[in-house]
């Protein structure tokens, strides 16, 4: 797995802690949306202890708590349903996606260096939002209320009637039968008793004396008053003062539904580029290596029934947290521009003000109390049949009982309701094991998991079962000095009890992310990576997608580095992810895993990957990415069938048209030019060069000069070259002379196994205008009267064909002439509507030669450089004089014209 912010014991740790309700009188809920805020919402960057606590344990043992972490939230919090918790997963990983600029992670694996992402914050994203909607179970109490905060305004008129009357609602949620949620931990929960009280607007002294008075009522740890919004909203405008509640509101959509909004409305737009913009050519759906995947329901089904037992607001009671059963706003691509500014009424100190709060009601409050039911539990159990202090020895044989009849295996399987009675001492134990847990007495709780597991399996209790052994391998896992290894097979059991007899995939999951970040910590990567493929399946593609990348990443992380499991789990994640929707993931799983296939001579892979990554990437506007995948699928030599280049070519045509992207596929050879207003009888560019030939013709050329010069070669003199080519010299501007052609060859090869229809082929040129006659060099013309370009209306190059194109320039005028390359359209001949249009696109490609090495001086021997090459770039000249050549039977003669 890669790499993780939080260490595994941190992970844990956060993955299970004390659950607090909130419950709020109007005025209260008044004074913290001053701030944009409700009263959990304010809590929450607080909500992580910085010193330690202390709690002793039924054997007097001292137990110290460690950086807890609690949950406020309000009492009529719900977890999302699963529809919602699909969208809610899918946008909290859409929204994470890899920081632009950030330093590249490169990883050497024996031949191959690769670069991947060091961390993975989607997949941690997805894990803490997945942990935190979890709903409550009645096989465990591990997020069930422990305590809930009453919390009434100090401005009330009469502040103890308000606290009577929530201290009344609480009790008629929890005990009056007519909600199944919230679920509470134990009957008599802990009610904490808060006076709200508003610096800039209440009276402080009249708050003094009511919280005197509370003190009197609830004792000194059972109440607190807590004094906020300091901070007017007139004085200190320019403060800028922190926000500390960004980084929670925006961390997860599942406690900010706006941002759900706001940026569902974007995923959305993204997703549907292929719908609108993605025309891509229906008849091909998959390239090789198609992964089947006939199960096209949305991502990450949850197993848990639906329950609308949840209590509501009134219109007495404003009960305060982010509603999630309020209807979704219509979605709006102008919405939420900008972030709503929150704390704007507080001061720093009311920051450390509510720190302090927090503080005090978890030592003073929450941890007393949950250490007087550890022993109030421990008593109860110990007391039945005279059981010794030690629970360590207790076994369910001594317990009297209180538990439902035995029932069948197939009975289990099938069964929801609850098995035991609450006061049965199965789940005694279970409650005793998980309030250890909570407050990281590991020792004690391995011992009641260990005890409640035997109970519930002798009862053939298969939930109750799977829960015990989860949680006793996780206890195990967290003992001090890890007195016991990790018992990863209670693990396995519990994942394949979860799935296979209660089919609840949520709890295996769960498992599954807490053993799989065990194993890691162990580095045993290859056992974490088996769990994790294990709990791929159809039901989820995006859970299959995040845990088969997670896979992947344990193959490079081994000792020895499995490179090629890790690329094929990449495209596998990458798969899914498409599947998902999550295309951004989808491109990045593919690209990663590319640079294992690229040039190893797998060829159908790497035909898929890119074809996958060029589709990806047209479908988020990244044109050339798309460009650079389409290419390499149809430059190589390549091993589809006919059928599928055309396919190939079809979408690559698409592409570029959509785009007007201009570029080519072909490839230029070798080139040719010569000058020449009409061709010699002895020169032909279907004739090749002669190497021995060559010094006959140059001395000639030199006789007839010095012939001229009166028996002397002028030193500036160049022999003349009508054909240029590789092995000419090419170190000088050749001459060309205005109104004689020039004529470039050039050869194309069509390395596919269908033809290729190139028309409106021509040379593409850059000219200079220059008047040799005119020192200054100025001249003013339009650009027909400076060159002629010929235009080759048809060129079809037949499949895997190599076919030469003759391409001519007329000059006109004197200048520098440069041939830059070729451009053309290029289709495949067919047409791609009803209107009769070809399917192609302007296509271009350059042409650029490399000058012979140099290997002359010490310095060129030792480096690799080369010389120029100046074929393309010739210097067009006044008009010179021709030479006309007759011969007849009887006399040779030379006529000049002028």
């Amino acid at each position: 797995m890669a790499q993780c912010v939080q260490s595994v014991q941190e992970f844990i740790q956060d993955s299970f802690v004390p659950m607090v309700a909130v419950l709020c009188s109007e005025d209260a809920e008044r004074v913290t949306r001053k701030n944009s805020l409700s009263f959990p919402e304010l809590l929450r960057p607080f909500c992580r202890l910085t010193s330690e606590g202390h709690l002793r344990d039924p054997n007097n043992q001292v137990v110290v708590v460690k950086g807890l972490r609690i949950s406020v939230t309000g009492i009529n919090t719900r977890p999302p349903q699963t529809p919602e918790m699909h969208r809610l997963l899918s946008q909290a990983v859409s929204v994470c996606q890899p920081p632009e600029g950030s330093p590249a992670n490169v990883i050497t694996a024996g031949d191959y260096d690769l670069n991947i992402s060091a961390t993975t914050p989607w997949f941690e994203t997805y894990r803490e939002n997945f942990l935190q909607s979890m709903p409550a179970s009645e096989h465990e109490f591990l997020n069930h209320y422990l305590a809930c905060m009453l919390v009434v305004s100090s401005c009330e008129a009469v502040p103890t009637e308000q606290f009577l009357k929530l201290s009344q609602e609480q009790h008629r949620i929890q005990h009056s039968g007519e909600y199944t949620h919230p679920k509470w931990f134990i009957p008599n929960t802990l009610k904490y008793y808060v006076l709200l009280h508003d610096i800039s607007e209440g009276d402080e002294q009249r708050a003094d004396s009511v919280y005197e008075d509370m003190k009197q009522r609830y004792g000194t740890q059972g109440c607190y008053l807590l004094k906020i919004n300091s901070r007017s909203g007139s004085t200190g405008a320019d403060e800028q003062m922190p926000d500390p509640w960004s980084q929670y509101l925006h961390k997860t959509s599942i406690h900010n539904p706006e941002l759900y909004e706001e940026s569902a409305v974007s995923n959305a737009v993204e997703n549907n580029i292929g719908a609108e913009e993605d025309g891509l050519d229906p008849s091909i759906r998959d390239g090789p290596l198609v992964f089947a995947d006939d199960n096209e329901t949305h991502p990450l089904q949850l197993d848990q029934p639906t329950d609308a037992g949840y209590p509501s607001n009134n219109a007495s009671q404003s009960v305060n947290n982010v509603d999630m059963t309020r209807p979704q706003k219509q979605a709006s691509v102008t919405s939420h521009t900008t972030p709503t500014p929150r704390g704007t009424c507080l001061t720093l100190n009311d920051h450390d003000h509510i720190r302090q709060f927090i503080q005090e009601f978890t030592f003073r409050g929450l941890l007393p109390h949950i250490e007087k039911n550890i022993r109030q539990l421990n008593d109860q159990l110990v007391s039945r049949k005279g059981l010794s202090r030690s629970l360590f020895s207790a076994t369910k044989k001594l317990f009297g009982g209180g538990k439902v009849p035995e029932k069948s295996i197939a009975e289990l399987k099938n069964t929801a309701g609850l098995l035991y009675p609450s006061e049965a001492p199965e789940l005694q134990i279970r409650k005793m094991a998980d309030l250890c847990f909570l407050v990281q007495h590991y020792e004690l709780a391995y011992n009641c998991y260990h005890t409640a597991k035997k109970d519930f399996l002798s009862d053939q209790a298969m939930l109750y079962a799977a829960g015990a052994l989860e949680m006793a391998a996780v206890a195990a896992f967290l003992q001090s000095g890890a007195p016991r290894p990790y018992p990863a097979h209670y693990m396995d059991t519990a994942i394949q009890t979860y799935r296979d007899v209660c089919k609840n995939m949520l709890l295996a999951e769960r498992c599954c992310l807490l053993s799989a970040e065990i194993l890691k910590s162990q580095t045993k990567y290859s056992d974490a990576a088996t769990l994790l493929i294990k709990m791929t399946s159809e039901d989820s593609d995006l859970r299959s997608a995040l845990l088969l990348e997670q896979a992947a990443h344990c193959f490079i992380n081994m000792r020895g580095p499995m490179v090629r499991k890790f690329a094929f789990h990449m495209i596998l994640a990458g798969h899914r992810f498409s599947k998902a929707g999550q295309k951004r993931h989808a491109l990045r799983c593919y690209c990663q895993a590319l640079q294992v296939y690229k040039g190893k001579g797998w060829a159908l892979a790497e035909d898929h990957i890119n074809f996958t990554i060029g589709r990806q990437s047209f479908t988020l506007r990244q044109p050339d990415n798309a460009v650079a995948a389409f290419r390499h699928i149809l430059i190589n030599d390549s091993k589809q069938s006919a059928v599928q280049q055309t396919a190939f070519l079809r979408e690559y045509l698409y592409v570029y048209k959509v785009r007007n992207t201009h570029s080519c596929i072909m490839e230029a050879l070798t080139l040719f030019s010569t000058g020449e207003k009409q061709a010699a009888t002895h020169v032909s560019l279907d004739q090749e060069f002669d190497r021995d030939l060559s010094p006959l013709w140059r001395e000639l050329e030199e006789r007839v000069v010095a012939v001229v010069n009166r028996g002397a070669v002028p030193i500036t003199f160049q022999p003349s070259q009508c054909c240029l080519n590789s092995q000419t010299d090419n170190l000088r501007y050749p001459l060309a002379v205005v109104e004689e052609p020039i004529i470039v060859e050039v050869v194309f090869r069509n390395p596919l196994k269908i033809p290729l229809a190139l028309s409106a082929l021509c040379l593409l040129w850059k000219f200079t205008p220059k008047d040799f006659s005119d020192p200054q060099g100025n001249t003013t013309m339009a650009l027909n009267d400076i060159i002629d370009t010929q235009v080759i209306p048809e060129f079809t190059i037949s499949p895997e064909e190599t076919k030469v194109a003759r391409l001519k320039l007329l000059p006109h005028k004197t200048g520098e002439l440069h041939v830059l390359g070729v451009v053309y359209n290029l289709g495949t001949g067919e047409v791609d509507n009803s209107e009769g249009d070809l399917m192609c696109v302007r296509g271009q490609q350059n042409l650029e030669i490399q000058g012979p090495r140099l290997n002359m001086t010490k310095e060129e021997k030792t480096s690799v450089t080369y010389g120029p090459d100046h074929r393309l770039d010739p210097i067009i000249t006044p008009l010179m004089p021709l030479l006309e050549v007759a011969l007849t039977q009887a006399i040779n003669f030379f006529q000049f014209n002028t």
